[in-house]
């Protein structure tokens, strides 16, 4: 895995005078890495780029600059990152109004464990969710979770050769597939393979 150290990061002062710049290019780099799944699902898929963007942005937000809390912050954020046989997302459900959210997140209990990835040829590769902590109960699921893709080496290998890969979704209360998603995304996220 290509943890980010405390060394790496910049310090609060050095952000502060470059986040415009970083944030204007993780955000150019974070287009190709964004796969909408139907109307309501976003995926946003996490590599070292972005995950460092969200460490600094947390540490200028709650002004943390002890060892402790990079620590805390590192510990949190650094599973996040692709490890060379794996992808990783946050998978964010999206309904603007409150009561149709309700209602939705209500239907969808379950939903993370039923996304997939299929590279052309392959079995669909389902995501194995929420790692850290449970994000559902028995009345609703989040509108947030966090996946990983493990991929087998032929789908890697298929998928870094530019086989199609499609993203799809087979809860029974929301059923979508992206068949192929789009060739900018798919070449940015062949390199999270080592």
């Amino acid at each position: 895995m290509n943890a980010i150290s405390p060394s790496s990061l910049l310090t609060l002062e050095a952000y502060s005078k470059r986040r415009k710049e970083f944030r204007d290019r993780v955000l150019a780099h974070k287009k190709n890495r964004i796969v909408h799944v139907g109307a309501h699902m976003t995926l946003i898929f996490e590599d070292e780029t972005t995950i460092r963007y969200q460490i600094q942005e947390m540490l200028r937000i709650e002004k943390t600059f002890d060892e402790q809390g990079i620590r805390e912050e590192l510990d949190a954020y650094n599973p996040l990152i692709p490890d060379g046989t794996n992808l990783k997302a946050t998978m964010m459900l999206e309904y603007e109004d409150p009561q149709e959210r309700a209602r939705e997140l209500a239907r969808l209990i379950g939903i993370e464990h039923r996304v997939y990835l299929q590279v052309e040829g392959m079995d669909p590769c389902y995501a194995v969710a929420d790692e850290d902590l449970v994000r559902e109960n028995e009345q609703k699921t989040s509108s947030v979770h966090f996946l990983r893709f493990e991929l087998a080496p032929a789908a890697i290998a298929g998928f870094r050769r530019g086989r199609r890969v499609a993203v799809g979704v087979d809860h029974p209360n929301y059923r979508t597939r992206v068949d192929p998603i789009a060739a900018e995304v798919q070449g940015s996220l062949s390199k999270d393979f080592a």
